[in-house]
């Protein structure tokens, strides 16, 4: 059976704590992300935005395996 994959997200922002829904991309890894007059990059061991400030992974770590070639 294969896993069920959430393509949306809700990315919080560490300046103010807004948060906005998003659509993760599938076709590459999205490293930076503006929000509130700053620029999100991931944390260290993170491989994108969405596994650090987002309500869902991203497709391959929610698929288990690695994104962008890194191990999570």
């Amino acid at each position: 059976m294969e896993k069920e994959i959430t393509l949306e997200s809700t990315i919080t922002c560490t300046n103010r704590g807004h948060q906005k829904g998003e659509t993760i991309p599938t076709d590459a890894c999205q490293y930076f992300y503006e929000c509130c007059h700053e620029v999100l990059k991931p944390k260290e061991g993170d491989c994108c935005v969405y596994c650090s400030f987002g309500t869902n992974l991203c497709p391959p770590i929610q698929d288990g395996g690695n994104c962008c070639g890194r191990n999570k």
